[in-house]
Formats: C-alpha cells, sequence, structure tokens
C-alpha cells in the first residue's frame, strides 16, 4: 500500500511554496501521518516498505515546515526593510533632491534679480561634449550653455536666470534640455533631472515602496528615483 501521490503533492503544494493557513498545514500533516500508519499496519509483511521509500516520504512533509518557517524568517526582514526604508524616507524631509523632470522655476525678488531651481543630468556613458537649453513655456530657447565633458552619472547644474543677452528672465517655469555627445560625436543617452523639495512620506504597505510627497507639481516618487540629495 503506498500513499497517494496527489497527498503528497497536496501536501508541498504541487512542487510550489505551499500558501496554506497554519491551521490548514497542521491538518494536512496530521492527515499525512495517518495515512502513513496505516501504510505500516496494513503493509504486506512478504513485501514491506523499504526504509528508503518511508524515509522519502517524511522528508517531503518535514520539507513543509521548513518552507514555512522560512517564509515566516523572510516575511520578518521584510518588515525591517520596510521599517529601515521608511526611516531613511523619514530624514528626507525639508530636503530638496534631484528627480526625473525637466522643470525649472524662476522668481524673481523686489530688487529685480532672479533665482533659479538647480537641474541636473544623469548620463549613461561619459560625454564629451553637454549643451544646455532653457525654453520658455512657448519653446523659445532663452538661455543656452556648452559644459563640455560631463562623467558618466549624475550631475548637477544651475543657472543665473539671467537670458544669452543677459536680461533678468521672467519669473515662472521653464523647461531644460540636454545634449549629450560622446567622443565620437555620437549622441548618448541622457536623462533629464529637477529640482524638488521633499514634503512627506507615505509609509508603503510591505511591498518596499514607501513613497516621498514632493507637493502638488511633481506628486510623490519613490526613494530610487531620487538621483541626488542637494
Amino acid at each position: 500500500m503506498n500513499i497517494d501521490n496527489s497527498v503528497i503533492n497536496s501536501i508541498n503544494g504541487g512542487g510550489k511554496t505551499p500558501n496554506l493557513s497554519p491551521s490548514q498545514s497542521q491538518e494536512m500533516r496530521d492527515s499525512f501521518m495517518t495515512l502513513l500508519i496505516t501504510q505500516l499496519q496494513n503493509q504486506d509483511p512478504l513485501n514491506p516498505m523499504e526504509n528508503a521509500e518511508m524515509t522519502s516520504q517524511l522528508a517531503q512533509i518535514n520539507t513543509v515546515s521548513g518552507i514555512e518557517q522560512l517564509n515566516d524568517t523572510l516575511n520578518g526582514i521584510t518588515q525591517q526593510m520596510d521599517a529601515a526604508q521608511a526611516l531613511q524616507a523619514a530624514g528626507l524631509i525639508d530636503k530638496a533632491v534631484l528627480v526625473p523632470g525637466s522643470n525649472v522655476m524662476v522668481s524673481v525678488d523686489d530688487e529685480n534679480n532672479a533665482y533659479a531651481t538647480p537641474f541636473g543630468i544623469e548620463l549613461a556613458s561619459p560625454a564629451s561634449q553637454v549643451e544646455i537649453s532653457v525654453l520658455s513655456k512657448s519653446g523659445e530657447v532663452v538661455y543656452t550653455n556648452r559644459v563640455g565633458a560631463v562623467a558618466a552619472g549624475v550631475e548637477s547644474f544651475s543657472w543665473d536666470g539671467l537670458t544669452n543677452e543677459g536680461a533678468v528672465a521672467p519669473e515662472g517655469a521653464y523647461t531644460v534640455r540636454f545634449s549629450a555627445m560622446n567622443s565620437a560625436g555620437e549622441p548618448i543617452e541622457a536623462q533629464t533631472l529637477n529640482y524638488a523639495l521633499v514634503q512627506g512620506v507615505s509609509p508603503g504597505n510591505g511591498n518596499n515602496d514607501v513613497r516621498l510627497d514632493l507637493g502638488a507639481i511633481y506628486g510623490q516618487v519613490t526613494l530610487d528615483q531620487v538621483k541626488q540629495i542637494l
């Protein structure tokens, strides 16, 4: 008499990690042991179960317990990671960051001094030549600057808020664009980054998805979208 493979497969989740509640798992183990004892009691004395076969069946039921313990351990680690990530995110409140985007904001004080928010670029590979262009809402280029070679990675830049003619740019929102070339004069991949201020943190729900609140304009981003802390 052998234990039906469907019973063992049910216990082991059909070869996959089982998704059973503790009570269901215990019930399955009890059923397995009952069947195993019944099998031993009713086996043919002239053809008893081999030790290897019984050991294999016992090992399969023990696998369930091991997987459950591993899942509990992983859940605990995940919770600790969520807590650490939330704590890290909370430390960014009221700090300025660079995140994917192309917005530049210009403000002008009573003495007609212009102030522009920083911006940045993330390069996949080194560039021998990078050109910055700032455009108005209408698409007019108000400022350009060739900054030369830039290393791969994230680099931040600033603009004094003056146009190419030296005039103070009107207060408002602008768009920044980058053109990056390698030593062979070929364009390379570049991601534009804009300035934002972290205003709050939304905790995750167990999936490592803690989000930073950047206000109404920029919405929320995840920690991995923060490319640089200014």
